[in-house]
């Protein structure tokens, strides 16, 4: 993965901490739409929504001025079906570099100029779903044809150089046997890969959760082999310690300790703040103190482990020390000699 440059990773650095000690978030999700092009077992959106109460392009200059997050997540639903998605972006990054975007997305609907699109507005990460490394994938999406253009399309992006495609597995009961092949396909398109944990909470469907002694036991052997490829390879970005995390939050069936609304939130299509994705008491852009008091400081639910969560809910050294190994340059050249 390419890191970002001298300047760029300094002012992510200084924001984020400046949110760390004063508790505005340092990660905010942008919920672009709540419609998508998908049907996913494991997620509560799908198909079209009601996109009359959008935020406009403009508008997310407004929210970024109010919550200055150092990191922004792009995603929905399905970002890509805003066609103002590139103006978007444009509206979120700031002239200092600020802050480090990750356009979540399935990637049915891109293609390779939009890519460079994107790239050129702002977008410092994608984030692309792998459920199988094969066609199955088009099946858990319900979308056929899916696994086919990402074989096509994401080597062909990958040429350009950028470094900043980053395949996502969700972990769930049915493709936890696939976790080292999602690696050896991203390995082969020339890409990243990243982890997470599914959450019942978003569907209510306990079929998919880690439960059984032996989908466990698979997971564990599975985690041994991305261990060791970590020594050798730089195609896992998923640091040791969030796997570790991983594993325990399905061994016992709970991550306690969240502080959705506190460290991280979500905005969602209509503007409205909320903690999380799965946590739906919501309150206007000048309330997140409130947020904090009324619902962070009295958060018990641990039901989810999910990629934001993860990357925040450990202390501000070790966050501060494994972004750095992965993403931040202290190399004053254009940051593209390094890799993680």
């Amino acid at each position: 993965m390419r890191k970002v440059s001298l300047s760029e990773s300094l002012q992510v650095i200084r924001q984020g901490s400046l949110n760390w000690f004063t508790g505005r978030p340092v990660v905010v999700s942008f919920e672009v739409t709540d419609s998508c092009n998908c049907f996913c077992r494991h997620c509560d959106h799908g198909g079209p929504r009601d996109e009359s109460q959008q935020l406009k392009p403009a508008q997310y200059s407004e929210y970024m001025r109010a919550l200055k997050p150092c990191v922004v997540q792009i995603s929905g639903g399905e970002p890509m079906l805003r066609d103002d998605v590139v103006e978007i972006v444009r509206n979120i990054k700031q002239s200092n570099g600020l802050p480090y975007i990750i356009l979540v997305s399935n990637w049915a609907l891109m293609t390779e100029e939009k890519y460079v699109a994107l790239h050129e507005a702002g977008v410092t990460q994608f984030s692309v779903s792998l459920d199988f490394p094969d066609r199955r994938h088009d099946d858990f999406r319900r979308y056929p044809g899916l696994f086919d253009h990402l074989s096509d399309l994401i080597p062909r992006c990958a040429k350009h150089g950028f470094d900043d495609i980053v395949m996502n597995t969700c972990i769930h009961s049915e493709n936890v046997g696939e976790i080292n092949r999602a690696a050896d396909k991203a390995k082969e398109w020339g890409v990243n890969i990243a982890y997470s944990a599914y959450s019942a909470r978003r569907t209510g469907c306990q079929e998919l959760f880690l439960t059984r002694p032996v989908d466990l036991d698979t997971l564990r052997k599975e985690f041994d082999g991305i261990r060791q490829r970590q020594d050798s390879t730089h195609t896992i970005v998923t640091p040791d310690s969030t796997l570790n995390q991983t594993q325990e939050y399905f061994e016992q069936g709970s991550a306690p300790g969240c502080r959705a609304g506190h460290r991280f939130l979500v905005v969602t299509a209509s503007g409205k703040l909320q903690p999380c994705s799965m946590q739906f008491k919501q309150y206007e852009l000048h309330e997140q103190k409130r947020m904090v008091e009324e619902f962070t400081e009295h958060n018990r639910c641990d039901e989810c482990y999910v990629a934001i969560r993860s990357n925040l809910d450990k202390t501000f050294p070790q966050i501060l020390g494994e972004n750095v190994a992965r993403y931040f340059s202290f190399d004053s050249g254009n940051g593209k000699n390094g890799s993680c």
